[in-house]
């Protein structure tokens, strides 16, 4: 098969399109023939980068959450599964923990991911354990399903599973229009949230309306805290979807919650360090959450909605593996508006 190896950590040159051996599926594995893969800073360039910690040994193929078709199937796998449109889930928890034990997979301390510590999706196939292949609706395709896969079960563990979102109340998104921003939106509209999109131009805060957001501002020429209040009617947000972490930012993000707010954040690209308004936290008795990962629910339900249109994934671009180079000097240069995905099956 054709795989796009990294064998010395670099940039995008790092890269290369080798042929190598197709991958047989192990005991309780399958072999998937992967149709659509995306493209992420965090979770792509950083890993060929090097700075992905506890990565495997090079050389590897990275690449997250592929979607594509079961073509083989390993000992103890039901061969009926054959055929199966199926995404894939990177996250591998251990189910041996004691947050896995719980029921609380997504805090799962010994959790693995493919495309960080085994080989992933930017590669004609890919073998990966048959619990992380979950079953498409036949309404949604490769590429929605790849990009939905990203963000949307991170926005319902965010909204639902750390903050508790009930409907009726404010929730602000910062970041609204990017890829995990935009998916926020679009989960905290389906629980029956009312949603401000913060957004650094009116462009980007134009999109997140489309989406479906109630009020935007853009924080980059507006008073964010001044303009929530405003909007709230005094009160301020009772959630904010905190992604970004930038020191100039995230205090206006904060000084906007309401009373026993909750702050979630799954983020740090704006750098990872910023202010705390220590005396608002315990006077106002709010909470900041950490969130990373998802559980299976979370999956389930967000490729549910996805397959009816009730959220609605972006893509921008779907190249072959030969550009993969390409696509990644576009995600570092910012020059998308969606997901570019990756098919490696095109030519």
């Amino acid at each position: 098969m054709k795989a796009m190896i990294v064998r010395s950590y670099g940039g995008p040159e790092a890269l290369r399109l080798e042929d190598v051996e197709t991958p047989r599926p192990g005991i309780g594995e399958v072999l998937v023939a992967v149709r659509a893969v995306t493209v992420n800073r965090t979770r792509d360039l950083n890993v060929v980068a090097g700075q992905a910690a506890g990565s495997e040994a090079l050389p590897l193929v990275v690449g997250q959450d592929p979607a594509g078709d079961i073509v083989e199937v390993g000992p103890s796998v039901d061969k009926s599964r054959v055929g199966s449109r199926v995404i894939v889930s990177s996250r591998i928890t251990c189910g041996e923990c004691d947050l896995c034990r719980s029921g609380r997979g997504s805090d799962c301390r010994k959790a693995r991911h493919i495309g960080i510590h085994r080989w992933g999706g930017y590669a004609e196939y890919v073998a990966v354990p048959a619990s992380q292949a979950i079953e498409l609706a036949d309404s949604l395709g490769y590429a929605e399903a790849a990009v939905a896969m990203r963000h949307f079960p991170m926005a319902y563990q965010q909204l639902r599973g750390k903050a508790g979102v009930q409907a009726g109340e404010w929730v602000l998104v910062m970041g609204a229009s990017g890829g995990l921003g935009s998916a926020c939106v679009q989960v905290a509209k389906l629980m029956g949230a009312k949603v401000i999109a913060g957004a650094g131009g009116e462009e980007r805060v134009a999109a997140a309306l489309a989406l479906g957001a109630d009020f935007g501002i853009n924080y980059r020429t507006e008073n964010l805290t001044d303009r929530v209040r405003e909007i709230t009617g005094g009160s301020g947000v009772d959630v904010v979807c905190e992604n970004i972490s930038d020191p100039t930012t995230f205090p206006a993000a904060f000084a906007s919650l309401a009373i026993m707010g909750r702050l979630v954040t799954a983020g740090a690209h704006g750098g990872g360090t910023v202010p705390v308004d220590m005396k608002q936290l315990y006077q106002k008795r709010q909470r900041i959450l950490g969130s990373a990962g998802h559980d299976t629910d979370d999956i389930v339900q967000a490729m549910l909605n996805a397959g009816t249109g009730s959220l609605k994934a972006k893509v921008d671009l779907v190249l072959p593996l030969s550009r993969l180079h390409e696509a990644f000097h576009l995600v570092h240069e910012r020059k998308i508006a969606g997901k570019i995905v990756i098919d490696p099956q095109a030519m």
